[in-house]
């Protein structure tokens, strides 16, 4: 590609692109992993913010090829398992989506709509 070859020959622009490239791919990829537990596409984000990063940093395509195929793996095997072990993952994830609802002050403010002022609403890191 032309355009990056030219960035890449002022190294002052090279490296605020890079930079660029790794605060965007970075909060891409933050955004990922608070989003694996959750309903949605958690993992494909993550993906995508490895994918960015890649583009400018090689231990990003290692880690994405890396953490590609464990995932694999661990789909495969999770298929193959019985409907209990599958419904202990989905306990587990509620139970995740849950808590992390909790700490967030999401009972609270709901609670607060219809009057609700309980103190087991109230998270514990928000107060």
């Amino acid at each position: 590609m032309l355009w990056r070859r030219r960035i890449a020959a002022n190294v002052g622009l090279n490296l605020a692109y890079r930079t660029a490239v790794g605060a965007v791919g970075g909060l891409v990829l933050i955004v990922g992993v608070i989003a694996i537990p959750y309903p949605g596409p958690g993992w494909l984000i993550v993906f995508a913010g490895l994918g960015i990063l890649s583009t400018e940093f090689t231990w990003a395509n290692r880690l994405q090829r890396f953490v590609r195929t464990h995932y694999d793996r661990f789909m495969v095997w999770f298929g193959r398992q019985s409907a209990a072990v599958k419904a202990i993952g989905v306990v587990m994830t509620c139970v995740v989506v849950l808590v992390t609802l909790w700490l967030l002050g999401t009972f609270a403010m709901v609670g607060g709509w219809f009057g609700l002022d309980a103190a087991v609403l109230q998270s514990p890191v928000l107060g």
